[in-house]
């Protein structure tokens, strides 16, 4: 009985130990990740700057072919309606010319 007692002593020095180790190793692991995760934020947040600049062109790029785009519909808009406003302004004058050449013409 003695020697059961014994083993089963063994056992639990042995089972303590490796109970002991894992725990070690555990909190090993722990605390590489937090290091790994700490150097990734740290990472990422170098970045920043130049994840902000980047955003920052392209929305200036975008911004520049809004505005590009807006001052050629604006430019084709003016142009078509300095043309309405020529053939109006012509049609005026003819129709001016013709009440002072003719001016029982407008009565009819």
């Amino acid at each position: 009985m003695e020697e059961s007692l014994q083993r089963l002593l063994n056992a639990e020095t042995k089972a303590q130990q490796i109970h002991g180790k894992a725990e070690e190793a555990r909190e090993r692991m722990i605390q590489e990740a937090l290091q790994e995760a700490k150097r990734k934020e740290e990472q990422f947040e170098a970045r920043l700057p130049e994840l902000h600049k980047g955003f920052m062109e392209k929305a200036d790029s975008r911004a520049e072919q809004t505005v590009a785009e807006l001052k050629k519909r604006f430019n084709e808009r003016h142009a078509q309606l300095r043309e309405y406003a020529d053939v109006r302004e012509q049609n005026a004058l003819d129709a001016a010319f013709a009440v002072l050449i003719d001016p029982q013409a407008d009565q009819d």
